[in-house]
Parts: C-alpha cells; sequence; structure tokens
C-alpha cells in the first residue's frame, strides 16, 4: 500500500515486523529455515511506532499478496467473462478455464501461501497488539481492526476457492491442523468482521491511513459491505441458508446507503463509468469503499500487460482476454466502451476490430481485450489504446477491492432473493444503469417479480466488474460459484459454439474444454506440497 510517510519514518521497525511476519509463512521453507536472528513476538509491541510498524508490515504483505495474478487470481478464469491462451505458458490458467485444476498448479500453491502469510501477519497483531504501552484504546482498536478484517477477508477467499481449510490463529505453522467446514470457517469470518466493524472508524483522519480525502485503510462502511456479500454467500452454494440470509445481507448492505444518503460517508457514484478505472481518480476515487493503493517506487505490481493478446503492438503478456457470449451479451453503452478495447492495436502497426483475422486464419486468439487495469505509457497518465508504447508493466493502479456501484447491486439483488421488490431497491440498481447507458432509462420497475429484478441486479454486478479480478472481493466467478452456475458454464464451454459477433463474422473460444462435471469442479485442489506436509488437505 502506498504508506509512504509512515514507511519512511519507522523504516528500521517496519522492516523488523516485516521479517517477522514473513518468517511465519505457510510455505514449506519454514521447515527448513534457519531460525537464527528472527524477531520474537515477545520483543515486540513495546511501544507505539511499534504498533504502527505492524499495521503498515501487514499492509505491505498484502500488498505482496495481490500485486500479480499469479498471487491473487487464476480462480476468476473459472467466470462466464474472462478467459485465456490455449498454448504458450498459460498452463496455470488455462486449467481454471477448463475447470480441470491440477494439484501440482505450479500458480495455485503462491495464492495459498500467500493467504496464510495474511493470516499469519493479522495473527501477530491480534494477539500481542494488546500488550502496547502508553497507547489510546481507539489507537488500539484501529491496529486490531485492520488485522480482524484481513484475516476475515483471506480466510473467505480460502474457504470460496478451497472449500474446507485449515485454521490457524496462532502465529506458529500447524502441518497437522484438520480441516474445517465451510460453516466453520463462515462462522469465524463473521466474528472478525463484526470486531472489524467495531473497531474500524468511519473516517481516518491522518496519514497514512487517509489520504487525498479518502480513507486508504478498511473503514467501517467498507466491512460493512463486506459483510453484505459473505451473508450473500452464504445464502448460495453451498451452505444453501436461503432468504434468511439474503435478508441480512441486503440489511447491511442498507446500511452503507443510509450512510450515503445521510452523508456518514463520503462515497458517491462517478458520473461517468469511464472514470471508474481511471487515472485521474487513482487516488482519490470516491467510488471505492476499499482499494490496495501501490507506489511502484516502493513495490511494484503487475497488471497492464496480462490483459493485453500477444500480437497486439503493446506486446501483451496473453493472459486473459474475455469471453465472446459475455461480450456480446453485454449491454451497448459507455459503460461497455470502457470496459473493452474499442479496437485492438495489431503488430502490423493498424487498429481492428477485435475478430479480425488473416485469410486463412492465422492469430491464435481472436477474442475481445478488457482494457482496466492499463495504465499509460508515462507514469501518471491515461492509457490510450491507439498508441504502440509498451504501458507499464510494473505501474501504480490502485486495485479495488470493493465500489459503492457493488453494494448497489448487492442490495438490490439480496433483497429480491429475499422475496421483496422495494421501490429502494429498484431506484439504486437504476443509479447503476443509467450510469451505464449515460441516460436516464430508468430500466428497472416495481412491475418485477423478485426473480427478475434479482436476476437483474446479478447481471448487471457481472458488467459493473466485468473482467477485473486484482483483488476484487465479488469477481464474475465468485458469484457463479454462490450461484452454483459453474457446471452451467462448464456444459456450454464444451459445446463452444460459433457466435456471430458482426454480420457475417462467426468466432468461437480458443481455449477447449472436455470431461464430465462433477462438484469437485467446484473448487481448486489443495496445492500438492502443501498435501505431503499435511495429511489432513485431502479432498
Amino acid at each position: 500500500m502506498n504508506m509512504k510517510t509512515r514507511t519512511i519514518y519507522y523504516g528500521k521497525r517496519c522492516c523488523l515486523a516485516l521479517a517477522a511476519l514473513l518468517c511465519l509463512s505457510a510455505c514449506s521453507d519454514f521447515l527448513t529455515e534457519d531460525p537464527k536472528g528472527q524477531l520474537t513476538t515477545g520483543g515486540f509491541f513495546g511501544s507505539k511506532a511499534d504498533l504502527d510498524a505492524s499495521v503498515t508490515a501487514l499492509y505491505s504483505v498484502i500488498a505482496l499478496s495481490q500485486q500479480a495474478n499469479n498471487c491473487i487470481g487464476t480462480n476468476f478464469l473459472a467466470g462466464d467473462d474472462i478467459s485465456t491462451h490455449p498454448a504458450s505458458n498459460k498452463q496455470p490458467l488455462r486449467e481454471y478455464d477448463q475447470y480441470d485444476v491440477k494439484d501440482n498448479n505450479s500458480w495455485m500453491s503462491t495464492m495459498w501461501e500467500h493467504r496464510y502469510k495474511v493470516i499469519k501477519a493479522a495473527n501477530f497483531i491480534i494477539n500481542n497488539a494488546g500488550r502496547t504501552p502508553d497507547v489510546t484504546a481507539e489507537e488500539l482498536n484501529m491496529a486490531l481492526g485492520q488485522a480482524y478484517y484481513w484475516r476475515a477477508y483471506s480466510y473467505f477467499y480460502l474457504v470460496t476457492t478451497w472449500g474446507p481449510v485449515p485454521v490457524m490463529l496462532e502465529e506458529e505453522i500447524n502441518y497437522d491442523a484438520p480441516l474445517e467446514s465451510e460453516e466453520k470457517v463462515y462462522e469465524l469470518i463473521l466474528s472478525d468482521l463484526a470486531l472489524a466493524e467495531e473497531y474500524c472508524p468511519v473516517m481516518y483522519t491522518e496519514e497514512p491511513y487517509a489520504r487525498n480525502g479518502v480513507n486508504v485503510a478498511v473503514s467501517k462502511g467498507a466491512v460493512k459491505a463486506t459483510m453484505a456479500y459473505v451473508y450473500m454467500c452464504m445464502a448460495g452454494w453451498p451452505l444453501n441458508k436461503g432468504a434468511e440470509y439474503y435478508q441480512l445481507a441486503a440489511d447491511k448492505a442498507a446500511e452503507v446507503i443510509d450512510g450515503v444518503e445521510n452523508g456518514t460517508y463520503y462515497y458517491r457514484l462517478l458520473d461517468n463509468y469511464s472514470d471508474v478505472y481511471s487515472w485521474r481518480y487513482n487516488y482519490n476515487n470516491p467510488e471505492v469503499l476499499l482499494g490496495i493503493y501501490y507506489n511502484r517506487d516502493q513495490l511494484g505490481q503487475s497488471a497492464p500487460l496480462t490483459d493485453f493478446l500477444q500480437d497486439m503492438a503493446q506486446a501483451g503478456w496473453g493472459d486473459t482476454n474475455g469471453e465472446i457470449k459475455f461480450w456480446k451479451e453485454f449491454p451497448e453503452g459507455p459503460r461497455k466502451d470502457a470496459t473493452y478495447f474499442p479496437q485492438i492495436l495489431l503488430s502490423d502497426g493498424q487498429l481492428h476490430d477485435w475478430w479480425y483475422d488473416t485469410d486463412p486464419p492465422s492469430r491464435e486468439v481472436v477474442a475481445p481485450v478488457f482494457m482496466k487495469t492499463a495504465e499509460g505509457a508515462i507514469r501518471g497518465t491515461e492509457f490510450d489504446y491507439t498508441d504502440p508504447a509498451m504501458p507499464n508493466s510494473a505501474g501504480e493502479k490502485t486495485f479495488q477491492i470493493i465500489r459503492l456501484s457493488q453494494v448497489y447491486c448487492w442490495y438490490a439483488e439480496a433483497t429480491a432473493r429475499a422475496g421483496q421488490v422495494t421501490q429502494r431497491a429498484v431506484d439504486v440498481l437504476n443509479q447503476v444503469r443509467n450510469r451505464a447507458d449515460g441516460q436516464q432509462t430508468n430500466l428497472y420497475s416495481l412491475s418485477m417479480t423478485p426473480e427478475e429484478l434479482a436476476e437483474a441486479a446479478y447481471n448487471e454486478h457481472g458488467w459493473e466488474i466485468a473482467g477485473y479480478y486484482w483483488a476484487s472481493l465479488a469477481t464474475r466467478a465468485r458469484d457463479m460459484f454462490r450461484m452454483y452456475r459453474y457446471k452451467e458454464h462448464f456444459e456450454y464451454r464444451k459445446q463452444n459454439p460459433e457466435i456471430e459477433v458482426a454480420p457475417g463474422v462467426f468466432r468461437k473460444e480458443a481455449v477447449e474444454v472436455t470431461g464430465t462435471w462433477d462438484d469437485n469442479k467446484m473448487y481448486a485442489p489443495y496445492p500438492y506440497e502443501d498435501a505431503i506436509l499435511n495429511p489432513n488437505l485431502k479432498r
């Protein structure tokens, strides 16, 4: 995170804290690590400076854990909005796209490891910060609130990716830890979020926790929004708690909306969707309830080139591209124009529609391309898709975890799935759609059935965050997971029909999907190297 002031001021102590936290990681190297010189928890939290340093170190671990897609996202490829390359070096991604993930997937262990590193960093604070002398209750609670939130966030990622997982509440590594059921993991998540909600303030007043008029650290509004989505996931698959939990989700989302409307929170929708992922609002986006703010001078993060095709003039890595059916069904308007490249600049130096190919066909991947993460070639500038210059591969675009438009969609969907169609649910969903259309269409109304409104909100959320997986709490894949819609998409991808993308022009997905569905495909397998260490990690 971009906490430059605090990091410099407490440079030595932050390094010590970070070293302590990293040595508590969940990786197998821990077993052979030389323990000499490691910082013990007993020698820390002797002053307010230590407490501050522990929070900064926690955010350093978080930033590292989400700064590249091999750390935070390959499971997002199970969603129907995004796909990958059929060959090249994309096997770790392609396995998720094909619903055929192997336990030796080379990126999966990194995702697993980073989640537990964040958990250990949070445990370090939760279990030890209370002994810090000469700090106010407010100062202590702020630190604890951050730790409880990020522990809950990490377990939420784990339980929605792997299902039953080991729960560790201490700093030491327990390679005999049993698997806890999804129900038990969710109980811990809700317990941690309740404490975070109690401890986190509405608004921070000092750097590094507030900057440019926005919260940089976790705030009360961000926690409430997270709770709303967690309740929605509990209402759906696999717990299937149903209407009661959808109502809990709606109530918690309503608390955020109430705060926006009465001025408790500063959050608001930006007028133009094109501004949502812009450089202009990179550090002061009022729509972002929670983001990860990067400073390239301190910690590089690799985003833009992964979303460019390999034959594009900007020399992309070809990790991801849009799925064709999703693009086809995406409503026309400013939101779609800002989500996908209007045209792609290929290595021939010419702009083409994404479906362009030679005759006979020669392009390996012919697909729509997302451009939400791209940053201009010159630091601090907007990306220009007509410019062949390579953009920054180590940029500092903020990774958005939760946006207000998502909360509006969650409120409308949860209200409807709880069996109601209310004026407020219709109104907030229309706010999202009106901006997407660039005019006051007011598409949704009280005449809709609960099922119609719920599906409209589900789809609006998918279009709002399409292709955006860099740390987002609620990706399209996670929405599909909670609604048990992987199977339906698996069967569609097996058929892989050609789609008319322009008059007389037909295209289909480059990645083939084969096999027979079973519910084990809903989850990733446990990483092979960890299963060797912990015999409980068996599917």
